[in-house]
């Protein structure tokens, strides 16, 4: 059916010119990015002696040695509790950080600007900081793999429920307080329920993520088979870091497809 809208109404806009700032912003990066490049050293040099390093790493590492896979076995299981235990527990506590970091929940504003800074602190102190802090602080072992999970867990994990909770339709919440309902019964009756899908997936993905952070907290000490994994490299054992590696390829890409099917019913 023909229409009377001019030709240019009907046509996608066309490209502005970019303004002195948009150009001065990527200056300012072609800058760093040339500068980052000459400061870390890369060039086609390294990365050719790189390749033939890394041919020579897989010739010793093949075959895969797969002798002691009972020890490799305990130390992913334990792995997994790190895991596992820091991030159920991190879930938890992440819920009253959420609630006091959102906008629509928190008591007062003075809470919800203290708390949103308490989270992201949490948030930007790498897991292997934190993992750091704790070996010094309890010691080695999965204790200070448990508590660094944890930390990273609330950092990721309340950020993303606190921004589910703002989202929520005010309908039910009005509806329940015009009922005469308090502050906790309509936080347990409409925003919970409406965001409990969206946290479950929160909370599957942080499970992924500290999967694959608790592999690398036994590089420094915080247990599992992180640990088992530099003393094979420290020692040039490659072929028993080879099986260690494939070992924890398995078990993650086996946890995520679960976390998948788990997510698909839940959403």
């Amino acid at each position: 059916m023909p229409t009377n809208r001019p030709l240019t109404t009907a046509l996608p806009p066309r490209f502005k010119r970019p303004s002195l700032f948009t150009w001065g912003i990527a200056l300012a990066f072609l800058a760093l990015f040339i500068q980052g490049a000459m400061a870390t050293n890369v060039t086609l040099e390294r990365l050719l002696r790189g390749v033939v390093n890394l041919s020579h790493f897989l010739g010793r590492a093949f075959p895969p040695d797969l002798s002691n896979l009972d020890v490799l076995a305990w130390s992913m299981f334990e792995t997994l509790n790190i895991a596992i235990v820091g991030v159920t527990i991190g879930v938890i506590l992440s819920l009253p950080f959420a609630l006091l970091a959102a906008r629509n929940t928190a008591p007062a504003p003075w809470v919800r600007i203290l708390t949103r800074f308490i989270v992201s602190t949490m948030r930007t102190i790498p897991d292997l900081i934190w993992a750091l802090i704790f070996v010094v602080a309890v010691g080695l072992g999965p204790m200070a793999g448990v508590l660094a999970i944890i930390m990273d867990t609330i950092g990721f994990a309340a950020r993303f429920f606190s921004e589910r909770i703002e989202e929520v339709h005010p309908g039910p919440s009005e509806a329940l307080s015009a009922t005469g309902a308090g502050k906790l019964s309509v936080i347990g009756g409409a925003i919970l329920p409406e965001t409990l899908a969206s946290m479950t997936a929160t909370s599957l993905y942080s499970v992924e993520k500290a999967l694959r952070s608790a592999v690398t907290l036994g590089l420094v000490g915080a247990g599992g088979i992180g640990v088992e994994l530099a003393a094979a490299m420290r020692l040039f054992n490659f072929d028993r870091a080879l099986t260690i590696i494939l070992f924890i390829l398995v078990v993650v890409i086996g946890f995520e497809q679960l976390s998948s099917q788990i997510r698909k019913r839940v959403i």
